[in-house]
Order: C-alpha cells, then sequence, then structure tokens
C-alpha cells in the first residue's frame, strides 16, 4: 500500500503528522506493506536563505498577526509535539529556504535513505535549532546518512533534483493541495493535515479492506427436514 506524503522541512504539523503516521502504522496489522514516498513542498518558495529575527517574529510579518499571538501559536504547536514525544525548540528555531534541503532529501530516496533523511532534517531543524538552508549544515546531515560524498557534492553546487523537487510541488497544485502535511494513498485516498492517530489508523485499515476484500464463505445449505450428510474430516470418518 502506498503512501504519498507532501511535507516540508520546516513545517511544525508536518513534524507532528509524521509522527502520528509512525504511531498508527505501529497498530496497522500491514504495517510491513506500507509503503512511504515523500513528496517536496514549499510553505515559502520565496523565503531566503536566512530570514531576519526569530521564527515567531517571521510568523507574524507573514501572517500579520502580533508577536505575542505568533508566540502563543509556537508554545502551542511545541505542546503538542511534546505530547507525541517530540522536541520543538521554536525560540532557537533558524527559518529559511528549504529547496536544496529537499533536493537533498530526493538524493537520499535515491538511496533508500528518505525516511531517514526527513527525520534528520527536521531533527535539525526543529530540535536542534540548525539552519537547514545552510550548505554546511545539509552536507553535514547528508554526509551523518552515508550518502555518497561526491554525489552530496554534485546536489550542493549543482541544480541536480531541481526537476524532481519541482515535479512533485507540480503535482500538488494538480491536485489542489494547499497545506501540508497531505497523505495520499494508492492515489486515491487522501487525508489532510496532522490529524489524530486513531483517524489515520482507521483510514488505512479502511483502504486495506477496499483494496483486500475478504473472500466470500461459502453458505451451507439447509433444506427441512433433511439429516446432517456424513462427512470426513482430519480427526476420521
Amino acid at each position: 500500500m502506498k503512501i504519498e506524503i507532501w511535507s516540508d522541512i520546516v513545517c511544525p504539523f508536518c513534524l507532528i503528522g509524521k509522527r502520528h503516521l509512525e504511531l498508527a502504522l505501529e497498530q496497522f496489522e500491514h504495517r510491513d506493506a506500507v509503503e512511504i514516498i515523500w513528496r517536496s513542498f514549499e510553505l515559502d518558495p520565496t523565503a531566503p536563505a536566512t530570514a531576519e529575527g526569530t521564527l515567531a517574529e517571521a510568523i507574524a510579518r507573514k501572517y500579520g498577526i502580533s508577536l505575542e499571538q505568533s508566540e502563543a501559536s509556537q508554545r502551542d504547536i511545541a505542546a503538542r509535539a511534546q505530547a507525541v514525544g517530540l522536541t520543538f525548540n521554536w525560540q532557537k528555531a533558524q527559518y529559511g529556504n528549504t529547496f536544496d534541503a529537499h533536493r537533498m532529501i530526493h538524493l537520499a530516496a535515491a538511496h533508500g535513505k528518505a525516511n531517514e533523511a526527513q527525520q534528520a532534517f527536521k531533527t535539525a531543524y526543529f530540535t536542534d535549532g540548525k539552519s537547514v538552508a545552510d550548505p554546511t549544515i545539509i552536507r553535514e546531515i547528508a554526509l551523518e546518512l552515508e550518502l555518497p560524498a561526491p554525489e552530496v557534492e554534485e546536489v550542493l553546487t549543482t541544480d541536480l533534483y531541481a526537476d524532481a523537487v519541482r515535479t512533485d510541488e507540480n503535482q500538488a497544485r494538480t491536485y489542489g493541495i494547499s497545506g501540508v502535511p497531505f497523505f495520499l494513498i494508492e492515489g486515491k485516498w487522501a487525508i489532510n493535515g496532522a490529524q489524530p492517530i486513531d483517524f489515520i489508523l482507521g483510514g488505512l485499515r479502511q483502504v486495506w479492506e477496499q483494496l483486500h476484500p475478504a473472500e466470500p464463505k461459502p453458505t451451507l445449505l439447509t433444506v427441512p427436514g433433511a439429516e446432517g450428510g456424513a462427512s470426513c474430516g482430519p480427526d476420521g470418518c
């Protein structure tokens, strides 16, 4: 069962949604048959490599709210993250452009390490307060994932995988995706946003049942007045 996930590295609800999916999969009876495919999505493609000021200030400017409202929002999101075992150090988060990090995740995917790359970049941003727009940090994360050094340098010095990122984003527009996380199951069923764990689990089971309908069991005929017919079984006749 294929699940495509449109997500941005600096999206806090993508962090939480990823964790909710992981916890749902732990309870899903067919989790070994699930394939996760990560798709790129930029919340702010025009963001500079490093935004001025704090994350709360950047959010306040972007959405036209007060700094107090922005900080309250970040505290609420941090509490939601903590509830599922995650750490969001919003006071030290370095908001910036994620395009190059997405390109590096595509390289990781080519080596079967997309899940690990998603986690590494999200941890760097949300927990460690590192700039995922900084080429030095991107290189550091990629090499820790043991991606081939020459290919890492090629991503950082060329536009390698730029088309892959744009293809994901164009597909999102085609589907009408305007917010993330967005989960698309088997190209047909969608879960929008960081839904509760039970909701995701129920959705996975519902889709599985539709993809794998139970084989119908024979219905025994009964005729009034007829006796049960003799038969043989494993224990004898």
